[in-house]
């Protein structure tokens, strides 16, 4: 079954490449078919089961079961949009139609990339897989082949792979110190030799993790490619972009916390976790309230979120708390509606620019609330998902007697709270009423933003036992248990 999930978006990939015509169909249908195996592989993880596939050099436990689902299900509702939203956005002439036919093929190529991150085993191979989403990832960011986004694309290959080489350097050092240890160099093999490890060891290999994966995450101040990418790329690249690609890169540096609190030497990497969050966290509120591009702005709050769910591990992870993982659960499904939302707004406007848009709920209703229902959301207003995980967040800080950082925390959040609503208060109320949009929005892509937003709503008050139990099984694991 693992195997599958890895071989199935090459396939399609190839078909993709010998036909332009049923490139959409053939991604969309085996993107529905990765996500039942990805669901149906999970549930088996949620019951207990390890998973292992080629003799262990393939598995799935909880916590990487929790983010193969939701590659998998971003992956389904950006290749629903897509198929509307491409003609509709980059209507087809002479010289775009070759780039339309390269669309296919590298989305799934992208999609095979990140599913690979959850589901390898060896360390060293998922930086490769991380790498690999960059390479992929950046002819789609370029995809509109203006300078603008060429320039975006080039700034998000140098600097990723800046990152990418430094954290190599701490895959590395990793590396040895668990196969010193006499562990296989897996997450499990990474947790059982941790008590062991050279303290020295483990520290520079954090340290390298955290700069160099977190310049992949788009943590503050290694996050300037980050905005340019988000705003240039096609909408749905951007809901994968920006919902689960990047937190592949925060998944490595939430699976190296249970480690680090194993080490008796006592690293406190609670504190850099902390420190890396709140940094985070404030530099993307204050620029939530000077950002001129919707898109821009829905870019900043994913960099707020990556520092939320980093200041989440280091409040509670050890006291395997849920807040971490939901958070890192909400926002993929969350933040993909709403680029969803933000690139029909573009298709109706012709434009992204904030000053320029006015009305919204009046030029177009649904997208304007569309617009208003993904700002309130991500802002982590009730009754959505966000809100909940962002509560428990909170109030597991303060249980945790972390009072400073968790008042910092919630100072922050209700900061950026403001900014969003302010901004997207003057995009769908502000102005003068204009007359309604008459061009008609892809069906295709509307269903993808209805398919987006029940997970964000509903999960807000209501979460499947199963579904809890592999949460929570999840939160465990981060906070070192097993």
């Amino acid at each position: 079954m693992l195997a599958w999930i890895l071989l199935i978006p090459v396939i399609a990939a190839l078909v993709a490449l010998a036909s332009q015509r049923a490139a959409p169909w053939i991604t969309l249908a085996t993107a529905i078919v990765v996500f039942a195996l990805s669901a149906a592989a999970a549930a088996q993880t949620g019951q207990g089961a390890a998973l292992q596939s080629f003799g262990g050099g393939l598995s799935l436990d909880a916590f990487s079961a929790v983010y193969l689902v939701l590659v998998a299900f971003v992956g389904v509702t950006a290749a629903l949009y897509s198929i509307g939203y491409l003609p509709a956005h980059y209507p087809e002439r002479e010289g775009v139609a070759p780039r339309y036919r390269a669309y296919w093929p590298l989305y799934n190529l992208f999609m095979a990339s990140m599913l690979a991150v959850p589901l390898i085993a060896n360390l060293a191979v998922v930086w490769i897989a991380i790498e690999l989403t960059t390479v992929f990832s950046a002819f789609l960011v370029a995809y509109e082949d203006r300078p603008t986004a060429l320039e975006a694309a080039w700034k998000y290959v140098a600097l990723t792979s800046m990152g990418a080489m430094i954290a190599l350097f701490g895959v590395l050092v990793l590396y040895y110190a668990v196969h010193d240890a006499g562990q296989p160099v897996t997450w499990p093999g990474l947790i059982a030799a941790a008590p062991r490890i050279k303290p020295a060891l483990l520290s520079v290999s954090f340290a390298l993790w955290l700069v160099g994966f977190g310049t992949k995450a788009g943590l503050v101040p290694m996050h300037t490619w980050l905005p340019d990418a988000h705003s240039q790329a096609p909408a749905s690249i951007c809901g994968l972009l920006s919902g689960v690609e990047v937190s592949g890169a925060l998944y490595m540096l939430l699976r190296i916390h249970p480690a680090l609190m194993r080490n008796p030497a006592g690293l406190h990497s609670q504190i850099w976790y902390l420190a890396a969050g709140l940094l985070s966290v404030a530099a993307a509120a204050f620029l939530l309230l000077q950002v001129h591009d919707f898109k821009r702005l829905f870019a900043y709050s994913t960099i707020e979120h990556m520092g939320v769910i980093l200041v989440a591990c280091g409040l509670g992870a050890n006291a395997q708390e849920l807040g971490t993982v939901y958070q890192f659960f909400a926002h993929a499904f969350t933040k993909s509606f709403c680029f969803y939302v933000a690139g029909l707004a573009t298709i109706v406007c012709g434009t992204q620019e904030i000053a320029a848009v006015r009305g919204l709920m009046h030029r177009a209703p649904l997208l304007g609330w569309g617009l208003l229902l993904g700002g309130l959301a991500i802002a982590g207003a009730p009754p959505f998902a966000l809100f909940v995980s962002e509560f428990q967040i909170i109030a597991t800080g303060f249980a945790a007697g972390e009072y400073a950082a968790t008042a910092l925390l919630t100072a922050l959040l209700v900061l950026a709270f403001v900014a969003i609503l302010y901004q997207i208060g003057r995009i769908v109320f502000g102005g003068s009423v204009a007359a309604k949009a008459h061009a008609a929005l892809p069906a295709t892509s509307l269903a993808a933003v209805v398919l987006a937003f029940v997970p964000m709503f509903i999960f807000g008050f209501y979460v499947p036992p199963p579904l809890l139990a592999l949460l929570r099984q999840a939160a465990a694991l981060l906070g070192g248990a097993g």
